[in-house]
């Protein structure tokens, strides 16, 4: 007796659809017409004998046995491409594709270091960039649309392995004139009537509330701003004070504008920048040699960051 499976395509059109909601979008992402991928999930209707998904002009609605086929079917998609991950890092190590993950609060400032020099040190490595806030990362990268991501710790990500890369220390940025005269500042002497933070999906914002252990922080911000960028000319402006990380300020952020940054005193002013992979990945060799590169690139940046690779501190976020 002859048993017909679902087919890898099939079951990629039916994912893609589930995390668009748009047969255009899904098809887009699948790099197929529309009416390709619509008649690849009704072979594949007709191949299992149900509905799985509710068709109307305006509406995609998956009935409940077709929620949980994309889940199954997800979950057999990244069996699949551990396959092809398994063979890979039997050979050359970081020769291939690489889809990696940054958070917007760390890529604008170590990538345009970073990719010349994994360029030069292995030129057949593919590297595709996504960049996302936190949780959108952690959520593409257990989903297998990421292969790692550089993250700042701590961050509630899931079953994980960790690489440390650096601490990046936190600090707190002032008008021109309104920087205290001391070396650091106090949690308690931030106004926090006048603080301007990120919007919430962003992890620096966590971090920093956790550092100052003042939860009312969180609901007394000022105003919430998209990227460090806007923050900083915000900032300049006189509208009020933010934080920002160092490596945001050896890459320059504060230059062309008047303000002053001040290093934050806690035992927690700071973030520790990882790089994630998903523990049960096969590329675990990979991923740890390209955290020793970018470990060292962060150093030959800001040599005062170290090369050690202490474990990840957990520190409980406010």
């Amino acid at each position: 007796m002859t048993i017909h499976l679902p087919t890898i395509k099939q079951l990629q059109y039916l994912v893609a659809l589930r995390q668009h909601g748009h047969f255009g979008k899904a098809a887009e992402s699948c790099f197929v017409t529309q009416s390709t991928l619509s008649a690849g999930l009704r072979e594949l209707e007709n191949l299992l004998g149900i509905v799985l998904v509710e068709r109307t002009r305006r509406v995609v609605r998956f009935t409940p046995l077709g929620l949980k086929i994309s889940e199954k079917a997800l979950r057999v998609l990244r069996e699949a491409e551990e396959l092809t991950d398994m063979a890979r890092a039997e050979g050359k190590p970081l020769h291939g594709e690489l889809r990696m993950g940054v958070i917007p609060t760390i890529a604008p400032f170590l990538l345009p270091a970073m990719l010349p020099r994994l360029r030069r040190q292995w030129p057949n490595l593919k590297l595709f960039l996504r960049e996302e806030t936190s949780q959108a990362a952690c959520d593409a990268l257990h989903r297998g649309q990421l292969d790692c991501v550089l993250l700042a710790m701590p961050f509630p990500c899931g079953d994980v392995e960790k690489a440390q890369l650096f601490e990046d220390r936190l600090f707190v940025a002032f008008p021109r004139g309104e920087a205290p005269p001391d070396t650091s500042v106090e949690p308690r002497a931030i106004d926090e009537q006048r603080l301007l933070m990120l919007e919430d999906g962003h992890c620096l914002k966590d971090h920093a509330l956790s550092a100052c252990n003042r939860p009312e922080m969180r609901a007394d911000a000022a105003m919430m701003g998209t990227s460090l960028h806007t923050l900083v000319q915000m900032v300049d402006n006189g509208l009020g004070v933010t934080f920002v990380p160092g490596m945001a300020i050896d890459a320059g952020i504060l230059e062309g504008t008047g303000v002053d940054a001040r290093p934050l005193s806690s035992d927690h002013g700071f973030r520790q920048v990882a790089l994630i992979w998903r523990r049960s990945s096969p590329r675990e060799e990979e991923f740890r040699l390209l955290a020793d590169a970018l470990r060292q690139i962060a150093h030959d940046l800001n040599p005062s960051l170290g090369t050690k690779t202490p474990e990840i501190r957990e520190v409980e976020l406010a």
